[in-house]
């Protein structure tokens, strides 16, 4: 990949001129607009900018920080601009996690596809690079930035400083006589291929190689035998067939010759470990694995709360940039809080707080071009209106025009239903949820506002379901046909309510005797939690024939989330997260939807679906399905550091292992930890967990900078479901508290899952 790469930056057109650099205009706001010369480094992987055309330049971003590139049409900021600047000469960075675009514009249109496509082909690139070709990429880097006097060489004080830089505190001597080795020139500098050499020496994976040997019978290679013994006695690859062994082998082994004899080098070896058939992650769990034919309230559904903020609920700014993450991550079902707005166009903002406003047509657009981009599964706009009748019918006019055929606006073939449908059943389709007139206030009120007819099969499910009102009210609507009102809620958007109709939540006797499964209730967090203590088996009985979203604190004015895991366990589908907040909730949330595809869907476990349930999350059966697990944590590679200004500092890394799931569940162990080596620690310390009810448990394994004085300063983070964990000997891919890759930075732990409590007589 590494020479894939150099043979377009020598042959790609677009490459080439952007490696000459080009003047653009950075655009931060309506009045700063700066123009900068950008130009792609020769290494192709990082682009600098300079004030003047032959001024000194600093870098801007790197590829491999890039998610995609956008044209201008696309871009808040570049369109409110459009009367300034061409939108065609205009296009957006957007990079992973929470650093906020990078919006330029070009001097014509011809320099900006240039861009555009240069940097789609360098992100496309890096995204299919494998383990190893990331692994050059990474040092290439480093060798970037311990070059300091940037002629391609590195001197042994130039190699002493970037050990620093990489977390390695190491003996001088022995530093100097891995450099002399590896300097085969002579020349008193590393160049190159010597580099790398000098960081294979460095890296050498003690640990790894011991575990080799003891499967090699001559310690050189694992034959094929050998190795289908390692793969079915530590890595528990129980159907593991000779056929899938030399797979392995023809996918990880670099020497032809070793390919070619049916044999695994220490090289090839490592490869595996280190690759995702070695992650912890299994990867049957990574595609759609599970069954999508069960209706909506089966599943876990990934949910945001308040999904136009970006900041915090007070002052925050509100953008579709909200939406375009939430749908990009897989979340299927967002808010929109909709208030009239000027010239009669409905905004959508966190009323009566300073928020910024954003048109409601923008979002809708938003959705429609974003919705289906990760997952095929259904959409979810979750409709909070405060708006006037005539604002509501332009959302109405607005959610039918601009979603078009994405828009579910009858029920499934015209046919009266008894549950809800699955999500197969509702792909690519965009559902709303919001409050619904009653068959009777929808019929009162359509000839005087000339309304289109209710679909038949709507009228048949409302007519079928439609329960007598409560006395009390009885009691409002005869107050209102006396005044001759109209409803709050206008007949066109209430319409466009199928299957997800809002109401009022007063008890689970009152839900079962006059609510339907087409009716979805929402719960604060605080009243959801209560429930669960008082009523936990109730709620969830509740939750297997009803939807429930469940929504965070308003005393959260700075966007925190809480654990979601306690809304799941009781069977809770849309537990909804400010999605811009990182941090230990919100790894739990990706971690949980990492599974199935990512789609947003993830299937509840079997006696969260049955209507007659006995579970209660609070007091599990005991022992239901329990399980002991045994971690063994051993090393850890390339751990960056946690202050980057700080050149001289080591860390001091441990990991702790959180387990989440029900109350009885959760619990976390630790390390202890290593002494100023982020570069290779090794740990060697074993964790033991028993678990009650593992179809709901979460892991989260953290990796510490310990420090005496104040609190532990995090570094990375990995979180997975229980059900997707491969045992044996696996590395755990660290992420950063935004959920990017950190890669190579990595733990390597052994893994062993035994039926039953430790000590049971089973």
């Amino acid at each position: 990949m590494a020479s894939l790469l150099q043979d377009q930056l020598t042959t790609d057109q677009d490459l080439l001129l952007m490696q000459e650099g080009m003047p653009m205009r950075k655009v931060r706001s309506k009045s700063w607009k700066k123009l900068r010369y950008f130009r792609l480094q020769n290494d192709g992987m990082t682009v600098w900018h300079a004030r003047q055309a032959r001024g000194s330049a600093k870098p801007s971003f790197s590829i491999s920080d890039v998610e995609t590139i956008r044209n201008g049409h696309d871009s808040e900021l570049l369109r409110s601009l459009a009367e300034e600047l061409p939108l065609e000469q205009g296009f957006t960075v957007v990079f992973h996690g929470r650093r906020s675009n990078l919006d330029l514009v070009a001097n014509s249109v011809e320099e900006a596809q240039i861009w555009m496509r240069g940097l789609q082909l360098l992100v496309d690139l890096v995204t299919s690079m494998d383990h190893q070709e990331r692994l050059d990429q990474w040092l290439s880097d480093w060798f970037q930035r311990g070059d300091k006097n940037q002629d391609g060489k590195m001197s042994f004080q130039e190699v002493q400083r970037l050990l620093h830089l990489m977390n390695v505190e190491m003996d001088q001597e022995y530093a100097f006589s891995l450099f002399q080795a590896a300097d085969t020139s002579q020349s008193g500098t590393l160049e190159g291929e010597e580099f790398v050499q000098f960081y294979k020496a460095l890296t050498k994976r003690a640990e790894v190689q011991e575990l080799f040997e003891s499967f090699s019978a001559d310690g050189q290679k694992l034959t094929l035998l050998e190795f289908l013994d390692f793969l079915r006695e530590e890595q528990k690859e129980r159907d593991c067939t000779s056929e899938l062994a030399l797979e392995l082998i023809d996918r990880y082994e670099p020497s032809d010759s070793g390919k070619l004899r049916h044999v695994l080098s220490m090289d090839g070896f490592l490869s595996y470990l280190c690759s995702k058939d070695g992650d912890i992650f299994n990867p049957a769990c990574l595609p759609i694995y599970q069954d999508m034919t069960q209706p909506l309230n089966h599943y876990f559904i990934c949910s945001s709360h308040n999904t136009y903020l970006v900041g915090d609920q007070l002052c925050g700014q509100s953008s579709v940039e909200g939406y375009i993450r939430a749908l990009k991550r897989g979340c299927r079902c967002v808010e929109v809080d909709v208030w009239d707005g000027p010239s009669g166009e409905p905004v959508v903002y966190h009323g009566h707080t300073l928020t910024s406003r954003i048109l409601f047509k923008d979002v809708v657009a938003t959705v429609a071009q974003y919705a289906f981009q990760t997952s095929d599964y259904p959409v979810i706009l979750s409709l909070e209106t405060h708006c006037s009748w005539e604002q509501q019918q332009t959302m109405a006019r607005h959610l039918t025009e601009i979603l078009g055929e994405q828009l579910l606006s009858t029920t499934l073939d015209g046919v009266l239903p008894t549950q809800l449908p699955s999500p197969e059943e509702l792909r690519r389709k965009i559902l709303v949820k919001g409050k619904k007139l009653t068959l009777e206030e929808d019929l009162e009120y359509e000839e005087e506002e000339a309304e289109p007819e209710l679909e038949e099969s709507e009228l048949a499910l409302e007519s079928q379901f439609e329960t007598e009102p409560e006395p009390q009210e009885q009691n409002l609507q005869s107050k209102d046909k006396k005044k001759k009102s109209k409803p709050i809620l206008c007949p066109a958007l209430s319409s466009l309510v199928i299957y997800l109709k809002s109401v009022s939540f007063r008890s689970f006797t009152h839900s079962k005797e006059h609510y339907h499964f087409y009716e979805i209730s929402s719960f604060s967090e605080t009243k959801a939690k209560r429930l669960i203590k008082e009523a936990g088996n109730e709620f969830v009985q509740h939750n297997t024939w009803q939807l429930s979203r469940v929504y965070p604190s308003g005393l959260r004015t700075d966007s925190s989330n809480y654990n979601p895991q306690e809304l799941w366990n009781a069977g809770c589908q849309m537990v909804a997260m400010n999605m811009q907040t990182a941090g230990l909730e919100m790894d739990i949330c990706d971690g949980h939807f990492r599974q199935n595809g990512g789609c947003g869907y993830v299937l509840k476990p079997d006696f969260l679906r049955d209507i007659q349930s006995s579970f209660h999350p609070e007091r599990p059966i005991s022992p239901f399905k329990a399980q002991t697990l045994l971690i063994q944590v051993i090393s850890g590679q390339q751990l960056p550091k946690v202050d980057k200004t700080k050149e001289g500092s080591i860390v001091d890394p441990l990991v702790k292992v959180q387990i989440f799931g029900v109350r009885l569940d959760t619990a976390r162990q630790e390390t202890n930890y290593v002494e100023n080596n982020g570069f290779n620690p090794y740990w060697g310390q074993t964790l033991c967990f028993r678990v009650l009810v593992p179809e709901l448990a979460m892991l989260r394994f953290v990796v510490m900078d310990y420090d005496w004085k104040s609190r532990n300063d995090f570094i990375g983070q990995y979180t997975l479901p229980w059900t997707c964990m491969q045992q044996g000997y696996r590395h755990i891919h660290l992420l950063s508290k935004d959920g990017i890759s950190l890669r190579p930075a990595s733990i390597f732990v052994y893994i062993c899952i035994q039926e039953g409590l430790e000590g049971d007589e089973s």
